[in-house]
């Protein structure tokens, strides 16, 4: 091997050692790594000496690369595994756990404020004898529509804008099925409640495409209007507060005749009229009426000799009342600044 070739090696050796040593953390000497070992580095260029080398001596000057090569990896690992202990304990030194400060505070879980409306729609009402009841979110379109007196070229359904699943099912529009069910599943007479999540084609600043909604069905004998409004009074004040009145506005529903929209006084300026009612001082919290015949009649239920009322509120909606939010997209968002004000 030449003297020439033998000697870069050295020179290249000795230079290599004193740039690991130099290194004071793993990232500086990964890079003296590469300027001498990698493919492109140093050692690399010195191996393009062989090609000019006569053919006796290129395998001593072989064997001489690869031991240099070998020493610089094992002072490289050496270098690294001490360097990474140090910067382990200096790491220990300047991060000591202070077991004398007071622990970090842990926030605490609270009901979402649909479930927080819906759980005291139903206490108020479970103190009149209502019952729970829940049902599928996927129905059949006669449950959701027909049974309802909905039949498939009513224009009510145009009222609905709905999901369809396939032909002869849907993603329900609202609860009242679950009317139905107990109608024709449980022995009269009746006080139930139906609540879940409900399904529309809609979504601005006052309506989502998913919701909630809560209904009650009474069925019983000599049922009247009169225990209608009576039931949603008493609801009305035990909900948003003494004091508040109700008013009833003819409308149209289907499945209840006569039918009303449901009006309240607004509970934040108690009917002087604000922003929330629109200067109005009433607020419209939901529909109701009484049982059609039709629907005891797909029902199979004796009409007249039962009778019955039904009235239901959406519950985002009643939230965004009793709390005086301003936009209903914000209840699905999940924002814990948001919901925080609810614990």
């Amino acid at each position: 091997m030449s003297q020439q070739a033998a000697s870069s090696l050295d020179q290249l050796k000795s230079q290599a050692a004193q740039a690991f040593e130099k290194a004071q953390n793993p990232q500086d000497l990964y890079q003296a790594k590469v300027q001498f070992l990698g493919k492109a580095g140093a050692i690399t260029d010195v191996m393009k000496l062989m090609a000019s080398l006569p053919k006796e001596e290129k395998p001593s000057f072989g064997k001489k690369v690869n031991e240099v090569k070998q020493f610089l990896e094992d002072l490289y690992s050496q270098r690294e595994a001490f360097l990474t202990e140090k910067e382990i304990q200096a790491k220990m030194e300047n991060e000591k756990l202070d077991l004398t400060l007071p622990g970090s505070g842990a926030f605490s879980g609270s009901l979402h404020p649909v479930q927080r409306v819906t759980d005291e729609i139903v206490q108020i009402l479970a103190r009149l004898g209502y019952s729970l009841r829940t049902g599928p979110l996927i129905e059949k379109d006669y449950y959701n529509f027909e049974a309802l007196n909905i039949p498939p070229d009513h224009p009510a359904r145009d009222m609905q804008d709905t999901f369809f699943v396939d032909q002869t099912h849907v993603l329900r529009t609202h609860t009242s099925p679950i009317q139905i069910h107990s109608l024709e599943n449980e022995e009269l007479p009746l006080r139930i409640l139906g609540t879940g999540g409900v399904f529309r084609c809609d979504s601005d600043i006052s309506h989502l495409p998913h919701f909630h909604q809560i209904e009650a069905l009474c069925v019983d004998e000599k049922i009247s209007m009169a225990d209608l409004k009576g039931t949603i009074s008493f609801f009305v004040r035990e909900f948003f507060g003494p004091g508040l009145k109700t008013r009833f506005r003819p409308s149209f529903f289907p499945f209840t005749e006569p039918s009303a929209e449901v009006d309240c006084s607004c509970p934040v300026c108690k009917g002087k009229g604000c922003s929330l009612c629109k200067h109005t001082g009433w607020i419209e919290i939901g529909g109701s009426g009484l049982v059609n015949p039709k629907v005891f009649e797909h029902a199979k239920i004796e009409y007249p000799k039962w009778q019955g009322f039904a009235f239901g509120f959406g519950i985002e909606r009643m939230a965004i009342i009793k709390y005086g939010i301003e936009d209903i997209r914000l209840l699905p968002e999940n924002d814990l600044r948001f919901l925080r004000q609810f614990t």
